[in-house]
């Protein structure tokens, strides 16, 4: 039986359509995913509500993927210290390593031990969550990894977009964004990993901000690594302590971080 990622698409004939057509095709079919996505937050709310648990004693959330859902994870993961200032806490791991961030590397993906060989380098604990992202639910690598962590204690979830999948079934908190099939026909770049990537969102930025990494709105914890973000840093501190923006510059570059002045000025 196909899969529904691997089924055919339900445009026919994109190489005879205009421009027009095939853009519009595209944003009608991408319109459908929020909606998918919120019948499954309970989902997404369960497994964030127990890695919360965790991570005060000392657990960490690791990213499997391959290709496409590897590079998603890895990207997700990436964006967490600029963005919150926290190193460590979310971790991604994709099959082929580095090289599979700009190369396919041949065969990565089939190997049901490798991630669970690579996850031993980072000393787990019991209090970790492993979470395989796969569009098909079927990718090895992932599989493995995930079956491997759950038999180990590990709290384990994942993110697919087939249902009843191999991937699904050796997770605990499956999460799975069934969007259909893809615009072009098994390109799960397109509908599932956008689906993937808004999902990843909502994970990392709630878990963030229930750990305190936001104030208010803001990513106060943000590092100050070029102009645009100590200008952003400068605005949040002289809208929140009500001082000039010379003198919340001041105090920004004296103390290293928003937090660090609102903490101290407020």
């Amino acid at each position: 039986m196909i899969s529904i990622t691997e089924s055919p698409s339900q445009f026919r004939h994109l190489d005879r359509m205009s421009v027009h057509e095939i853009l519009t095709g595209i944003n009608r079919e991408d319109t459908e995913i929020p909606m998918v996505i919120e019948k499954i937050i309970p989902k997404i709310e369960a497994l964030i509500d127990r890695i919360l648990e965790r991570i005060p004693l000392g657990g960490r959330v690791f990213y499997l993927g391959a290709g496409t859902s590897g590079r998603l994870g890895v990207l997700d993961a990436s964006e967490i210290p600029p963005t919150f200032g926290v190193s460590g806490i979310i971790i991604g791991l994709i099959a082929g390593g580095d090289t599979a961030l700009r190369n396919a590397v041949e065969a990565a993906e089939d190997n049901p031990d490798k991630a669970w060989e690579e996850l031993q380098a980072f000393r787990i604990n019991p209090s970790d969550t492993v979470i395989g992202i796969a569009a098909s639910g079927t990718t090895p690598y992932v599989v493995g990894g995930v079956q491997k962590a759950r038999e180990n204690g590990l709290l384990t979830g994942c993110i697919t977009c087939n249902p009843d999948s191999p991937l699904a079934r050796v997770s605990e908190y499956p999460i799975e964004a069934v969007v259909g099939p893809e615009f072009v026909t098994g390109s799960t770049r397109m509908k599932a990993g956008t689906a993937q990537k808004l999902i990843l969102n909502m994970l990392s930025t709630t878990l963030m901000i229930k750990m305190g990494r936001v104030k208010g709105n803001k990513m106060v914890n943000m590092q100050l690594t070029n102009k645009k973000l100590i200008e952003r840093g400068t605005r949040m501190i002289a809208d929140e302590i009500h001082i000039p923006e010379e003198k919340a510059k001041e105090l920004l570059l004296q103390y290293g971080s928003v937090k660090k002045v609102l903490d101290t000025f407020k």
